[in-house]
């Protein structure tokens, strides 16, 4: 067999992996070869790594840290804003710098509305500059009149209730 033989070429190479003699007539493992330090370098590749380590890499490789950092307004609005506020205004969306939250009352939604710069300046405080902009509260939900047991089609709501 020749030297540019594939086939000849890979079973050297298998050899030599295995620890074997270049020599093809000798049969099992060959004489032990003294093993190299490892180098700084490929000790790196060979420890473990935590899995907090390797997402952080992935985030970073697939470009979501913004959107990541931008859905932190969610985990940490009760502590940025207090356990008071938090208890009465929820976050409903967060849309280019825009802060939608709802008020458990129509008077938490006026206090909200006045307490707004304050609260934008302790969400770009802990979030970073420019994260939010503006707040824009909403008052609680009103009933819907149109579903229910007692609900006619076409009508008007509470107003064709009382003639």
């Amino acid at each position: 067999m020749t030297d540019d033989d594939p086939l000849e070429l890979a079973r050297r190479i298998a050899q030599s992996y295995r620890g074997e003699g270049q020599g093809a007539g000798r049969p099992g493992p060959g004489p032990k070869k003294r093993s190299r330090p490892i180098k700084p370098s490929r000790a790196k590749n060979e420890d473990p790594s935590t899995i907090s380590d390797l997402l952080g890499q992935v985030v970073r490789n697939q470009g979501w840290t913004e959107k990541l950092d931008d859905q932190r307004i969610f985990t940490e609005w009760a502590t940025i804003v207090g356990p008071e506020v938090a208890q009465h205004a929820q976050i409903d969306g967060f849309d280019d710098t825009v802060v939608h939250v709802r008020a458990t009352s129509t008077a938490w939604a006026t206090q909200l509305k006045l307490l707004a710069p304050r609260i934008v300046a302790k969400l770009n405080e802990a979030l970073g500059d420019g994260t939010v902009t503006r707040i824009d509260v909403r008052g609680p939900q009103a009933p819907s009149w149109k579903n229910g047991t007692r609900s006619i089609r076409g009508a008007r709501g509470p107003r064709d209730t009382y003639g």
